[in-house]
């Protein structure tokens, strides 16, 4: 991945004039197309204006319309900003630290973090290869509640926890899913919906993959519960991994998450994930979501 450091990004992005004219550029690479006119003109910046007006008959274009940036009184320089600290990080990013690096209330900050995590929000064709099924709970620990609501855990101790299904290519790329719960009749759904009918599929002893095979999926089984996490190749180590990364995330930087927002936060570690290893740097990948 190309190196993309705040100089490059302060140089590239000094005024808000400087964002627009990307925006523009990114949203019209052959030009605006001028809906009076049904044409593609050429267009001037209005000035004090967030938008371009048609050189023949005077019709304005905002670039800003139907992006996150739409009727916002912040600054672009501060969105763009915002952006490039959320994308630049390996573990996220708080709001509360877009507060203060960008010297916006916490409100509109906290506003700010919740639209760019939309940006991180894929929708690609099905994962193919060795393919690796796992499931995890997100939620805060037992020793950190209050004293009635962890009297009322039991076995894994995962009540008050949200269930996240996941599936990983080896050496690709990964999709994460709150779902409602881990049964057979909630995860097979999410096997077939993201996992193409000819991968090789990974998974533990657990029961509700069971059906895998009758699905017509090349099904193997790693049993944790004899003390074997790995054998000819057979294991769940990569989905694991990805785990742990999104857990270490999220109790270092938000340390708890509402089930309300959870999706929008795996979708943010998704993302990072499946655009670990490309060329362009991540800033520019995550604005080109725009």
């Amino acid at each position: 991945m190309n190196k993309y450091t705040l100089k490059d990004f302060a140089v590239e992005f000094p005024t808000d004039d400087a964002c627009l004219e990307w925006l523009k550029n990114h949203r019209y690479p052959d030009g605006i197309h001028c809906p009076k006119c049904n044409k593609i003109t050429k267009h001037h910046k209005v000035t004090g204006r967030p938008c371009y007006a048609c050189d023949k008959c005077g019709s304005h274009i905002y670039p800003t319309a139907g992006t996150i940036f739409y009727k916002s009184a912040t600054p672009l320089t501060i969105w763009f900003q915002a952006i490039y600290r959320m994308a630049s990080t390996r573990c996220g990013i708080s709001a509360k630290q877009i507060q203060r690096e960008t010297g916006v209330t916490y409100k509109t900050a906290w506003r700010m973090f919740n639209q760019i995590r939309k940006l991180f929000a894929e929708d690609f064709k099905h994962l193919t290869g060795k393919v690796e099924l796992d499931e995890t709970y997100v939620g805060g620990k037992a020793k950190n509640m209050h004293k009635a609501k962890r009297e009322r855990l039991t076995g894994r101790g995962t009540a008050d926890k949200t269930p996240v299904f996941g599936a990983v290519e080896r050496r690709g790329r990964v999709v994460a899913v709150k779902v409602s719960g881990t049964d057979r009749e909630t995860l097979i759904p999410q096997v077939q919906k993201n996992v193409a009918p000819d991968a090789t599929i990974y998974t533990d002893e657990m029961s509700a993959y069971t059906p895998l095979a009758d699905k017509g999926y090349k099904h193997q089984i790693i049993n944790h519960s004899a003390g074997i996490y790995a054998l000819n190749g057979v294991h769940t180590n990569t989905i694991e991994g990805f785990w742990s990364l999104v857990k270490r995330g999220i109790s270092g930087v938000y340390h708890s998450v509402s089930p309300k927002h959870l999706q929008s936060y795996i979708n943010e570690y998704s993302f990072r994930y499946n655009h670990r290893k490309d060329e362009t740097p991540m800033f520019k990948v995550v604005l080109g979501q725009i």
